[in-house]
């Protein structure tokens, strides 16, 4: 059993951050679990964690919680698993500026400033572990996931040029590819298509009525779909292993795709991924 170390998540109420924040407790790290509900804060409190309330799209709330967890640990991290994210459906011609703005504050901006807001001190105590939740969607690009895939790709690019700029510092960036799993965020996709998507107008008005029925199909969507478990396993070696990963892969669809994006031709590869 490795030694325990205090952990950031952002994102803990439901999905693969709440899985594993319980998978990291009952390791016996001290997991600091994030959310941007009172009620989630409140119930992740009531399950025994140290919880505080954070919002990614809000700088004031980021700067807040840090400053309340540096009180809460006497100034130290360990490690930050960023994970917090959503996903905006939609054909890339119907996505507005102000709803692409907003899918970046979240998955981008925020997780950005967060993690600059701990570099420091990880500098400082000569050790750190910073985790990004990325998606195979960061490697390869979907039809009518364009704000998702353009948020992912965004991050893998931050994450493989901080670890270039952070190597000798014994910080260390891991990426984590889930693919499909299990969790709330073809639910909350639906939302945000309703709210941001005018599809009656749309060219693609045909092909978002099998979206909206994949979004609202309960259960898994997509083959080899694997539980929340799954990217918490791969989450606790790249905190507790002497020598993380840079990259994690965890669906079979990930392995795949990455495999595919090396050894095929451009055109190839996308007739391939139209079918998705």
């Amino acid at each position: 059993m490795t030694s325990s170390k205090t952990i950031l998540i952002t994102g803990c109420s439901t999905g693969i951050g709440y899985c594993t924040a319980h998978a990291l407790k009952k390791r016996g790290h001290h997991v600091i679990a994030t959310a941007r509900n009172s009620t989630d804060v409140e119930r992740l409190t009531q399950e025994g964690f140290t919880a505080i309330s954070l919002d990614l799209a809000d700088s004031a709330s980021i700067q807040q919680a840090v400053k309340q967890m540096l009180e809460i640990t006497g100034g130290k991290i360990d490690a930050l698993f960023n994970n917090a994210a959503f996903g905006q459906p939609g054909a890339v011609e119907d996505l507005s500026r102000e709803v692409l703005r907003f899918q970046f504050e979240t998955n981008l901006f925020g997780t950005h400033e967060l993690t600059n807001l701990l570099i420091p001190i990880m500098r400082k105590q000569g050790h750190g572990r910073i985790i990004y939740n990325s998606s195979i969607l960061g490697l390869v690009a979907m039809t009518y996931r364009g704000a998702y895939n353009a948020s992912k790709f965004a991050l893998e690019g931050l994450a493989d040029t901080l670890r270039l700029e952070l190597h000798g510092s014994n910080i260390y960036i891991s990426l984590i590819e889930p693919g499909p799993i299990l969790s709330d965020f073809r639910k909350n996709s639906l939302i945000l298509y309703k709210q941001n998507i005018d599809s009656t107008s749309s060219f693609h008005r045909e092909a978002y009525n099998a979206i909206v029925t994949r979004l609202e199909k309960e259960g898994s969507a997509a083959p080899f779909t694997l539980p929340a478990q799954a990217v918490a396993e791969k989450v606790i070696h790249a905190l507790e292993a002497r020598r993380p990963k840079i990259r994690y892969y965890v669906t079979f669809p990930t392995y795949l795709f990455a495999f595919f994006k090396r050894i095929l031709p451009t055109t190839w590869l996308d007739s391939l991924l139209r079918k998705f």
